[in-house]
């Protein structure tokens, strides 16, 4: 990728990296951009993780996911060029306290219905669906991002991996962790769809879990816990629910064909659900980003050490020279940086 971008405004940090909004200088199209330091993610293990997410972002693309546009690398960091939605994401609003009316969740549902039967067709299960992982563009519709966890599965594999996050992870991940059992599949996504509506529709999720949970009080808390649901939803919304949310998988509504089926979803038109044609019922506020007008630059991309970093490898480099007596660390370390410079997947979708 070898146009120059104008970073416009200030970054912010997320668990794993730090997103700006950068701009397109010859289209003058915004785009979210995510820098990831290459020697974090080798300190934390992130890199294969990072490098799964590209693999799979590279090769989709749907109206309902932040899609990758671009991937790059300097020596320092890897970067990831997204599509830009300025709505937050369902998280956000909830500790914003946004009560979402039935309408706005219902359109939500079938977004991501249509997101899901899209993965599902590329054989990709997502494995955290949640309300931290849906944004809401400027129109109020929803995309599914974060691909971190993801993983891809032919036909007739299944996967055995405890990954996802545990109050959205579905039972039989963990039947799978602790009995080894047969793995689980493209319900998982279904099931974490399904405590995802409940949660922005209530308030709270259907199983009260927390990550200090163990797995075996889980399965005793899925083999004896009902859900409770609210009175006032209409009988065809909680029979849904009740399909999304169940234990078995074998018996769990779990594609496209399952979800149009139901009675609550019979008055959809899934061609203008597509077309973004339905109004969204929740419409974020157009609040002002704070521009600071001094964080711009002319060469982002073909910079190989940019200006904004200068401070960081200062101190970088200073640490390195107080460390000398560690060199076999440091000789490890830069071993890895080669590995993951020569290995890292340049991408342009425009080409």
């Amino acid at each position: 990728y070898q146009q120059c971008v104008t970073i416009i405004f200030d970054p912010f940090n997320i668990l794993l990296g730090t997103v700006c909004i950068v701009q397109k200088r010859d289209t003058e199209k915004m785009y979210a951009m995510k820098y990831m330091n290459k020697q974090q993610c080798i300190e934390r293990d992130e890199v294969r993780n990072v490098f799964r997410e590209l693999e799979i972002l590279q090769e989709i693309e749907h109206v309902f996911l932040v899609n990758l546009w671009y991937s790059f690398q300097d020596e320092e960091d890897m970067f990831m060029v997204v599509d830009l939605l300025l709505g937050g994401d369902l998280r956000y609003h909830l500790q914003q306290n946004v009560h979402f009316n039935e309408d706005a969740v219902k359109l939500y549902l079938c977004e991501m219905t249509l997101a899901l039967d899209y993965l599902q067709n590329q054989h990709i299960i997502h494995r955290d669906i949640k309300p931290d992982n849906i944004l809401l563009d400027e129109q109020g519709h929803a995309h599914l991002t974060d691909f971190n966890v993801a993983t891809i599965i032919k036909d007739g594999e299944r996967a055995t991996a405890l990954a996802g996050t545990k109050p959205y992870m579905a039972p039989e991940i963990f039947q799978s962790f602790v009995s080894g059992g047969v793995g689980y599949a493209f319900e998982v996504d279904w099931w974490s769809l399904g405590v995802t509506v409940f949660e922005v529709l209530r308030g709270w999720r259907p199983y009260e879990i927390h990550a200090s949970n163990s797995v075996e009080s889980l399965m005793q808390l899925f083999s004896t816990v009902s859900v409770q649901y609210n009175s006032t939803w209409p009988k065809d919304l909680v029979h849904l629910m009740r399909k999304l949310l169940t234990v078995n998988p074998e018996h769990r509504f779990s594609s496209l064909s399952d979800m149009q089926t139901a009675p609550y979803l019979s008055d959809i038109n899934w061609d203008a659900v597509y077309e973004k044609k339905i109004e969204a019922g929740f419409v974020p506020n157009k609040g002002r980003l704070h521009c600071d007008p001094t964080f711009e630059l002319e060469e982002m991309i073909l910079e190989s050490r940019p200006l904004h970093k200068k401070k960081k490898r200062l101190a970088k480099n200073r640490s390195r020279e107080a460390s000398k007596d560690s060199q076999s660390e440091n000789d490890y370390l830069q071993e890895c940086l080669e590995v993951v410079q020569s290995e890292f997947m340049i991408f342009n979708r425009e080409k």
